[in-house]
């Protein structure tokens, strides 16, 4: 709006700008997507495989770099000839800003406190609510459903945009695409091991809805028999070397809760805004120390954790943990530095939970 007021847009656009509205778009090519087998220069923070649209299978290449915004005008001033912008002899003025209120009081709606309740809201067919969310419980059993090796991985692999982005209001919608790119048979087995947490909510016996837990179960309760009914929660986890790079959405983190998850297992997490989803959405970030080419675990593995909810609660520094095959073998686990409010968010299951609780 300040632009508007003081002129600063007409310049923009009389020299060429193209002004759009602030939306989450120019990452995944929505609008000045890169043309096909030539090399483009963009200020979008968003230079990864795949992230302008382009689709290596498919005989596309899009080839990108990164320039500060200031130098790309001014490659632009110089009839596109890239020029740093320390090149152009340019005053630049910051212009003072004003808040305008008004534009927040009359584009969004405010009830002053005085909503009806008895108004049903009129939901379109896409748009859906959030399952219910548990708890942390006092025992964990996660199965390893995704092991992915790369250096890093993207909040983009984790759940694709573009051609998504009709279900951002569709949770269970939304989820169907994770991993999609990366890893596409993730959500498969991400369902058939939700299938003993929801047995679990239900009040029903998880190892008959899935039956590969007898075995498992049985290895548990020869260490630990009072693990069972009432104190253990069952789902999946991922394991990636660094995850959580690129955009900030909270999708790469809600869709693997919605399926069932539990937790992620990396060496480091790449961005502290991904690291902060996942615990927003009541998911453990599990941390070990062994180098990824020597994990004591492998996809479908289970990975037993007892007293977790406990060593949440109590601080600990190290979380011991079992993966379950012919024996218990031992793997410890850390979950870094945590806010009190940040515990309180994991033992509650969610954000969700954690404002209705608190």
């Amino acid at each position: 709006m300040e632009l508007v007021k003081n002129g600063a847009i007409a310049d923009l656009m009389e020299a060429g700008t193209v002004v759009k509205t602030a939306f989450c778009g120019p990452c995944f090519g929505a609008g000045d997507t890169p043309a096909n087998n030539a090399f483009s220069i963009r200020h979008t923070t968003r230079n990864f495989p795949n992230r302008e649209g382009s689709k290596l299978q498919s005989g596309q290449i899009s080839s990108v770099a990164l320039m500060d915004a200031r130098s790309i005008a001014a490659t632009a001033a110089n009839k596109g000839f890239l020029t740093p912008a320390t090149a152009l002899d340019v005053e630049y003025k910051g212009q003072k800003y004003h808040f305008d209120k008004n534009i927040y009081a009359n584009r969004v709606f405010d009830s002053k406190g005085v909503a009806d309740p008895s108004v049903e809201i009129k939901f379109g067919p896409n748009i859906k609510d959030w399952p219910a969310m548990s708890a942390l419980p006092q025992n964990l059993l996660v199965k390893v459903v995704s092991e992915i090796h790369d250096p890093v991985t993207t909040t983009d692999e984790l759940i694709p945009s573009g051609e998504t982005s009709s279900y951002r209001s569709n949770p269970l919608g939304l989820a169907e695409f994770a991993l999609s790119r990366k890893d596409p048979a993730y959500v498969g087995r991400a369902k058939e091991v939700q299938k003993a947490q929801k047995a679990i909510e239900d009040d029903e016996c998880p190892v008959e809805a899935l039956e590969e837990l007898k075995p498992v179960m049985d290895k548990i309760h020869e260490t630990y028999p009072e693990v069972g009914k009432g104190n253990l929660g069952v789902g999946s986890t991922i394991f990636a070397v660094k995850p959580g790079d690129g955009s900030a959405r909270e999708q790469a983190a809600s869709c693997q809760k919605v399926l069932g998850g539990w937790a992620n297992i990396a060496n480091e997490y790449a961005t502290k805004r991904y690291r902060s989803n996942l615990i927003n959405w009541g998911m453990l970030p599990f941390m070990t120390d062994t180098d990824h080419e020597s994990l004591p675990f492998k996809n479908g593995d289970y990975i037993f954790v007892p007293d977790v909810r406990k060593a949440v609660e109590e601080k600990a520094d190290v979380i011991k943990a079992y993966v379950v095959g012919d024996e218990l073998k031992e793997l410890n686990l850390k979950l870094g530095d945590l806010t009190d409010a940040e515990r309180e968010i994991i033992l509650d299951g969610c954000l969700i939970n954690y404002y209705r609780n608190h």
